[in-house]
């Protein structure tokens, strides 16, 4: 029987120390797969597919960032906050509750499209 590619599995010294302690006589790997391949192992759910209004409410917040420069002015008026150079004027001032307003509604708009309530 041939055998396929390794798999790796990063852990941390304590999460090593640990395994090792429990696998007792046995080597890693094979406690490893003893325990991850034991019919009782725990079975995890899958992930749950958004349905199709889900999946339009996220198009539309795509859509509307990509159509927005909103995220690039709220960098700018971030880079001119910090260098001390920020004018605040009523064009500025109109900018921003555009960009809150924006920020407002992708949050609404992505909290429903993942189920979340407010």
């Amino acid at each position: 029987m041939s055998r396929a590619a390794p798999f790796s599995l990063r852990l941390s010294e304590e999460e090593r120390t640990r395994l090792e302690a429990q696998a007792g006589a046995m080597s890693l790997a094979s406690y490893i797969k003893s325990v991850v391949l034991a019919e009782d192992a725990p079975r995890y759910r899958k992930r749950r597919t958004p349905s199709v209004a889900e999946q339009q409410l996220l198009a539309e917040v795509l859509a509307r960032l990509g159509q927005s420069r909103t995220a690039n002015n709220l960098n700018q008026i971030a880079k001119h906050l910090n260098q001390g150079t920020l004018v605040v004027n009523e064009e500025l001032d109109a900018d921003l509750k555009a960009a809150l307003a924006d920020v407002a509604w992708m949050r609404v708009t992505l909290m429903r499209a993942l189920g979340v309530s407010s």
